[in-house]
This record gives structure tokens, sequence and C-alpha cells, in this order.
């Protein structure tokens, strides 16, 4: 069970040679696309980045099964992961994509005996605060999640929760309620805020392997543990990943759906002046992995290029824009088909939907509703996607489409882990190192310098 990826409609031959792809400059791009293989390749055999063989670490898996086994049967009603960035939008996405959209109102009988998950990925202190009303210490499992072990936002979440334990619940019972995910120790190094409270409180610890970025590290304990707690199958996540891995680490073009999704939008951007890539899933299971596809593309992306001899400093990337089908066709969709033509948009696809919902037949003296009935509500949703592409092509509009024939873990993963391939393909192509965030370290020291630090 495969996703498809179609870029029919992001040809020259679908949207005219000004907004679309030629198959010249698909073949001329071949060359370069061929060149960052065999360093990606390189770095990937090296393990300068980890993210690719993730699903190969089967005792990380079990290792996470066997922590998430140790808290059944001990009350635990609620979980609460402390993090942000990577760190939230993974188990967010995965959340989203595969629990009941009213997971959290759902009797404990209806959720099959796993928690509520809450996602703190903010310090408003409304929510927060609200939050910590809700979830009462006895009954929540707390999973703090930061790679580095100094995240400020993250640190301040946890020096409150860890507060409220402290003051409801006996230290020896700490390592019942609290599971610390963070890199391991480094030898020599200088021990973070985070590992000097799990070593003091002997607190559970999960590792994320240093060679991964936090934006890639849905497949680590990061996403994986809390995706176990609330009762995923997360060996189907390997699956899908290991699906996904065999197309994506071949050298053609043409037969590497990442690679070739990274070259149309490296020619869009850089030939057609397409800055902006709008990713517009026609799923609500699918809604949130557009904010997880933001931040990947975003911050992997958007760099300054240093000055040279020959070319002065510049700045590259693509804006990601997010959007949900069908309702933003009656919020963004009018920007899309008649504002500014420098977009590529890609459409989610769900073809088998878990529910049939049928429209009744209603008052047959309404004629102007007559076409609905006896329709499904199924079939509203398929007619309003087709009618969306369809319009984006007949106003020479860009699109790749991207079908799931049902999101279940393996699709799921099958479509993030293609992403996170993509974006290591683009940052080549771009000409930037995909891998770092030199911009947000600087927001993160003048964050330390205003709170007086």
């Amino acid at each position: 069970m495969d996703i498809k990826i179609d870029i029919a409609r992001a040809k020259s031959s679908a949207v005219t040679k000004e907004h679309g792809v030629t198959p010249a400059e698909l073949k001329a791009i071949e060359p370069l696309v061929l060149k960052a293989h065999k360093q990606m390749q390189a770095d990937r055999k090296s393990k300068r980045y980890g993210f690719y063989d993730l699903h190969k670490d089967k005792a990380t898996l079990t290792a996470v099964k066997t922590m998430a086994r140790s808290f059944k049967n001990k009350g635990i009603e609620n979980l609460v992961v402390l993090g942000i960035g990577g760190s939230a939008l993974g188990i967010t996405t995965l959340f989203t994509a595969l629990k009941s959209p009213y997971h959290n109102l759902l009797s404990e009988e209806e959720r099959g005996g796993v928690p509520r998950l809450f996602v703190m990925d903010n310090v408003d202190p409304d929510t927060f605060s609200e939050m910590l009303r809700i979830c009462p210490p006895e009954k929540t499992l707390y999973n703090v999640i930061s790679k580095s072990g100094g995240t400020a936002e993250t640190l301040s979440q946890f020096l409150i929760v860890l507060e409220q334990l402290n003051q409801h619940l006996s230290v020896d019972v700490l390592k019942d309620h609290m599971v610390v995910t963070m890199s391991p120790p480094v030898k020599g190094g200088k021990t973070s805020p985070l590992q000097h409270f799990q070593k003091k409180y002997n607190l559970p610890v999960c590792h994320i392997p240093l060679n991964v970025g936090g934006r890639f590290s849905i497949f680590t304990p990061v996403g994986l543990f809390p995706a176990a707690i609330i009762g995923m199958d997360i060996d189907a996540l390997f699956k899908g990943c290991r699906a996904m891995d065999k197309r994506t680490s071949k050298a053609s073009l043409m037969d590497n759906p990442a690679y070739l999704r990274a070259a149309i939008h490296y020619i869009l951007c850089f030939q057609k002046h397409k800055s902006m890539s709008v990713m517009l899933p026609y799923s609500d299971k699918l809604r949130d992995v557009s904010d997880w596809y933001r931040q990947l593309w975003a911050e992997s992306l958007g760099k300054i290029i240093p000055a040279t001899d020959e070319i002065p400093e510049h700045h590259v990337g693509m804006t990601p824009i997010k959007a949900l089908g069908v309702t933003d066709q009656h919020s963004q969709l009018q920007l899309y088909l008649e504002g500014p033509n420098d977009k590529l948009l890609t459409v989610l696809e769900e073809t088998n939907y878990n529910t049939t919902l049928s429209i009744p037949l209603g008052d047959q003296a309404v004629k102007s509703a007559a076409y609905l009935s006896g329709k499904t509500m199924n079939q509203l949703m398929a007619a309003e996607r087709k009618a969306t592409v369809d319009s984006l092509r007949e106003c020479d509009r860009p699109v790749i489409r991207v079908t799931f024939p049902k999101v279940n873990e393996e699709t799921i993963a099958q479509f993030l882990y293609m992403l996170e391939v993509e974006t290591a393909m683009a940052g080549q192509l771009f000409g930037v190192d995909p891998f770092d965030q030199p911009a947000v370290e600087l927001i993160k020291n003048f964050t330390r310098k205003n709170m007086g630090a």
C-alpha cells in the first residue's frame, strides 16, 4: 500500500512553459541531481546525518516499546509532551493522522485504555495553566523533550511541572511520572540542565542520536515514545519508512519521488519565480502534516549564501504555506487562482476514508439542493478536490498530487520520510546546508539575553 506522486499538472504540458517544468528542464537537471545523490549517499554511509537509517534501529524500537509497556497499569490518564519545534510537531502530526479527532473526549474504554494526549508546544501561561489544572500530576505522565537539554521554552515548562510533581508526589515516584528525551551525554562535554535533573531524580531517559536534528527526529524516540504510549503501531511506522527508503535511494531522477519533487521545486523557484510552496491536504487527518512540513522546509532551506568573488551575498528559500481543503477554498483559493502566480501547490488526497456518510434525500421541492440528494459526503469531498485541481490548471497554477490509498502508520511514514529525503536533496540543489539553523540560534541568544542570562 504505497502513496503515489503525480507531477502531471506541474508540467508545461498542463500549465504552459512559463509556469510548469519542461522535459528539457528535467533532463538538464539530471547531472546536478546525480552529483547531489552521490554526496548524500556518502553522507549517509559516513553517518554524518542519521535520519536516513533510523528505521533500521531495532534496538531503539524494542527499548521504546519496553519503556512504554512499563507505564501500563500505573493509573496514567494523561500524556503531556513538553517540547517545541520538532519535539512537538512530529507527535502532533501522527496524533492527528492516526487517532480519533476527538480522542481526548472519549472514555478510557473508547480510547482503548490509552491516555489522552496534550502537546505543550508554546509558553503561553494561560494555556499551560489550564493543562496543569485538568491534568493532575498523580494521573499524568510527562515526556519532556529537548535535544540540547537546554531549550529555554522546554526548560521553563519542565521546571514548572517538576515543582508540581514535588508538591503532590514523593520523590521516589517521580520516575513513574516523567520521561526525559534528549541527546546522550558526550564524553568531556558540558552537562545540560535537563541531564542534571534526569540524574538527580533518576528519571527514565530516551536518547536522540547526536547525528539527527530536531526537525528530522520524528522517527527517533521523540516521536516513537509518545506514539507507543497512546497506542500507535510503531512497527508499521518503520515499515513505511523502509518502503519509501527503497524508492528514495534510487539515483534516477524520474524513479525517485523525493528527488523529483525537490527538482521541480528548484526549477520552479529559480527559473519560474515560484517562491512559495503550498501544502493543501483534502483530509482532516493530514492537516498537521502541513505544520510539520513548514518547519522542515523553512528551517532547512531559508538561508543566506555568503558572497564570493563571482556572486554577492544572497538569500534563498521557498516560503512553505499551510492550507486545508475544503476549508481554505473559502479563504485562500481566490488568491491562489487570481493572485500572483508564484506558488507550487501540493494537493494531498485520501481515497479511502474510514466512513461513508450519506447525504439525506431531503425535500425534493428545494431544487437548488437536489444535486446533493442521495450522494455521500465522500463524493462531495472528492468533487471539491477535483474542482480545485481543475481550477488551478485552468489558471496555469502548477500542482503536484500525492495520493494516500488510506491514511495509516505505513502511508504517513512513507510521506514524512519522503519529505525528509526531498529536503536533503533540495538543500543540495539550493546550495545550502539543510541541517543547520544559524538564525534560530541567534533568536535563542537574544531570548537568553532578554531573560537576563
